[in-house]
């Protein structure tokens, strides 16, 4: 048997190339993505940065502490306090203590003249006292410490930044924006641009104390604070905690463990049905071998173990093969990851195999799986059956087919709509729209060859109309070869249906948002920060606030954490606003209260918190912990999930003022308005802008993750379509020889066979991007009734362009890899092929 395989497998090499080459490709995109993954379980834990050099680092926890019936619950807080200024007097009496400020101080474009040199603009940087800049530890690498007030140290040679000593800056600090000269350089550290001022200035700019280093044994430290303290004494690794965003490492792999996932996922989804339908119509073609086998004797069961032979020798050959591959595409996988931004810069794979040998029993089982159902049908082919069924398809779909494809599209559209019933919020999720279409594309897919004869009939029905007999020998073939046409329409549905489904899902909801964001909002201008995690100067609010002819609402950034059912602390995002100016400048979308009766003892929350009526009583820690009770004002729509709580500043937590909303008052000049605008916002680095400007959609960028992470996912359902495009159509033009050699007998040339040919393929192509339309359709119009359900309104975005450049690049490749075949096998006179196919 193993013998009469590989006897199979040389003679018939074109048709199971194809098969071969898709699980080579799946395999090896599972094993590069499975590599990458596992490098991001055993990711090594990074050392402390700001303080690696620092022994004792003590500073607020930051985390909210809430007894409950079931024990203490934690929550991290959105404004942890400041160290008690008292506290290094406290603990001076143990050892040294150095105060570590830190904010924002952006190095400005220079202005011109002046004497001594000029340094290009340093971006977004962040400000320490020079004394704890031995707790990294920066050392000089020119010049001398500040010892006066507009002497600062620098960091060099990142983001290509370079300073000299003697330089003048305009550093702009919450302070305002004042010329510094540069005495000393530091050489950077990978983790910050920084500026150092002296101890007093930085005092005098942010009087706050952030963290303290305390050159003393740490057990001294805790006894000297006592329990309760709210205070953490980091020592060893613990230090990373008092690192800027500690959390950022965690998150990037987070966040890469679920694209890789994903991508593993598509890739199995797609290389899987690709090969099951290559495999089904490399079965199909064979009817005829199989019917002589037949009448030579052999049994079904011996038929069923040959092809299953066949395949697993393909999957055992290919899987090999993609295992190789992956493993040296691995590190090209996590280089164009770390470039694009999609992982860690110090991301880097390990040493696991365990993806090597999962990849390729993958690829096995595939290619295994795959045969099964076409095997099965081989072994049940009758000797007569077969020589009848030669010229013209029929019974395509068998009973286990025809149940397989009406679960699957019970199910994808069962599921949704159960979803839209209770949860609309869930479908929003990119877990939902990356995986939710699957069910309903293999349902289409299974459907096919019944789909493809009335798709394909609607699709030539006027170039069948028209003179010539292209046109009706187009729409007879198509009709005659369901398998053919479903065959190379498989792949075309899946990559349209996906491409459609997330790309189309995520432009969707980005409209959706800006939707959102517009009819919330009626101010003409809206003022953010230049950089996310800055607030505005107060010197920028107070130039803003005097402008004549504008109304204008300041409103702060906050948490407010409430505890849900005695058991978990759930954080929300807040804005702190004062209702009355509120109401001049926005119109959030309230479904019971008015907004206008928030005051400082009330709440204004949304539908998805569990106390929603007017009126009633919560219980919520704020920002920076503080616990209040607060008397519900008004309830807001849930939205796409930007409608967040409001509450007034003195509940802010302490937050800053990180946005304003401007509008033109009656009778105010809107040139006039904008233009003071922009002149207050060129020294604070504040954002200015229209109202349509701020709230439109996201634009793809390079920094874009979820369009990035997208584009590589849709980059391996378009790899893999465009082998089994290839592969199926190669095959069915070989195998069409003796056709063509009767055409050419008929009377037609050797161009209007390609032609023909040409028009099939392409014909083939479109009836798969119709039935993968149709399967997107469905997806995003769930999409669409979950943001009405959720109170959005906004139109489906088709992403046309994407799918004409899908569609465009299927059907050259078609009709590409149907012409080739087709024109070698018109280089034959037709009198011999058809007598050698007698």
């Amino acid at each position: 048997m193993l013998m009469l395989a590989l006897h199979g497998i040389r003679l018939r090499w074109v048709t199971f190339a194809g098969s071969f080459v898709a699980l080579v490709l799946g395999v090896g995109l599972i094993a590069a993505t499975g590599l990458a993954l596992a490098a991001t379980f055993d990711a090594p834990e990074r050392g402390p940065e700001r303080f690696a050099a620092a022994p004792v680092v003590v500073r607020a926890d930051g985390l909210l502490r809430v007894d409950t019936p079931t024990g203490t619950r934690t929550a991290p807080l959105a404004r942890p306090g400041p160290v008690p200024p008292g506290l290094a007097a406290q603990l001076s009496t143990l050892g040294g203590t150095v105060e570590d400020r830190s904010f924002p101080a952006d190095v400005m474009p220079p202005r011109p003249a002046g004497s001594g040199g000029t340094a290009e603009d340093g971006g977004a940087r962040v400000g320490h006292p020079w004394s704890v800049a031995a707790a990294a530890p920066y050392r000089l690498t020119t010049g001398r410490a500040p010892a006066a007030p507009g002497e600062v140290v620098v960091t060099t040679g990142s983001g290509g930044t370079r300073f000299r000593t003697g330089d003048r800056l305009r550093v702009r600090t919450p302070a305002g924006s004042e010329a510094r000269t540069v005495v000393g350089t530091v050489a950077g550290r990978g983790f910050e641009d920084a500026v150092f001022f002296t101890d007093d200035e930085a005092a005098r700019i942010s009087p706050d104390i952030d963290a303290l280093v305390v050159h003393a044994d740490a057990t001294a430290v805790r006894d000297a604070l006592g329990p309760g303290s709210g205070m953490d004494v980091l020592t060893g690794h613990d230090r990373r905690r008092a690192d800027p965003d500690p959390d950022r490492d965690a998150r990037d792999l987070v966040s890469l463990n679920a694209l890789l996932g994903t991508a593993a996922g598509i890739t199995l989804f797609v290389s899987a049905a690709v090969v099951a339908s290559t495999f089904s119509y490399a079965v199909a073609q064979r009817r005829r071998e199989f019917g002589l086998l037949r009448t030579a004797g052999a049994t079904p069961g011996q038929i069923r173990r040959t092809v299953l032979a066949e395949s697993v020798l393909i999957g055992v050959a290919a899987s090999a093969a993609g295992v190789l591959l992956g493993s040296g595409g691995a590190p090209l996988l996590v280089r164009r990851m770390t470039d694009a931004g999609l992982a860690p810069s110090w991301f880097a794979l390990g040493e696991p195999s365990w993806p090597l040998h999962t990849a390729f029993w993958t690829g096995v089982l595939v290619a295994t799986a795959a045969a099964l159902v076409s095997c099965h049908r081989a072994g049940r082919t009758a000797p007569t059956e077969a020589l009848r069924e030669a010229a013209v398809d029929s019974r395509v779909m068998p009973v286990s087919r025809w149940v397989a494809a009406v679960l699957a599209l019970l199910l994808g559209l069962g599921l949704p709509a159960l979803a839209l019933a209770t949860d609309p919020g869930d479908l929003l999720g990119r877990k939902s729209y990356v995986t939710r279409p699957m069910l309903l594309i293999v349902g289409c897919a299974l459907l096919a060859p019944v789909l493809v004869r009335p798709v394909g009939r609607l699709l030539t029905w006027l170039p069948a109309r028209l003179t010539g007999a292209t046109g009706v020998l187009v729409r007879e073939n198509t009709a005659a070869g369901v398998r053919r046409t479903a065959a190379v329409a498989a792949p075309v549905l899946i990559t349209v249906a996906l491409a459609a489904s997330q790309a189309g899902t995520v432009a969707t909801l980005e409209e959706a948002r800006a939707t959102e964001a517009r009819t919330a909002t009626t101010a003409d201008f809206v003022v953010t920060p230049g950089q996310e995690d800055r607030p505005l100067a107060p010197a920028f609010l107070e130039r803003v606030g005097d402008i004549e002819g504008a109304v204008v609402s300041a409103s702060r950034s906050t948490a407010v954490t409430v505890l849900e059912e005695n058991t978990a602390l759930v954080s929300s995002e807040a804005r702190a606003v004062d209702p009355v100016r509120l109401a001049a400048v926005a119109r959030p979308p309230v479904t019971a209260g008015r907004l206008a009766d928030l005051d400082d003892g009330s709440i204004v929350v949304n539908e998805e918190w569990l106390t929603t009526r007017v009126g009633d009583r919560v219980t919520v820690w704020l920002g920076d912990g503080s616990e209040r009770s607060l008397r519900i004002a008004a309830v807001l729509a849930t939205g796409t999930g930007g409608n967040g709580v409001y509450v007034t500043p003195r509940n802010a937590g302490g937050a800053d003022v990180d946005r304003i909303d401007v509008k033109v008052a009656g009778g105010g000049d809107r040139r006039s308005v904008a233009a003071a605008l922009r002149t207050a916002a060129v020294d604070s680095g504040a954002r200015v802008a229209t109202r349509a400007a701020w709230s439109a959609p996201t634009a793809p960028g390079p920094d874009d993750h979820t369009r990035t992470g997208l584009r590589m996912i849709l980059g391996i359902a378009l790899l893999s379509t465009g082998t089994a495009l290839a592969n199926t159509l190669v095959m069915a033009t070989s195998g069409r020889a003796r056709d063509l050699a009767v055409l050419r007998l008929a009377g037609a040339t050797v161009p209007q066979a390609l032609r023909l040919v040409m028009a099939e393929a392409v014909t083939a192509v479109g009836v798969g991007a119709v039935l993968g339309g149709l399967v997107a359709a469905v997806n995003l119009l769930v999409v669409r009734g979950a943001l009405a359900l959720l109170g959005v309104t906004s139109a489906v975005v088709v992403p046309w362009a994407m799918l004409g450049l899908v569609v465009a690049a299927a059907a050259v490749l078609a009709a590409g890899s149907a012409v080739l075949p087709a024109l070698s096998a018109l280089r034959t006179r037709p009198v011999e092929l058809v007598r050698s196919h007698e």
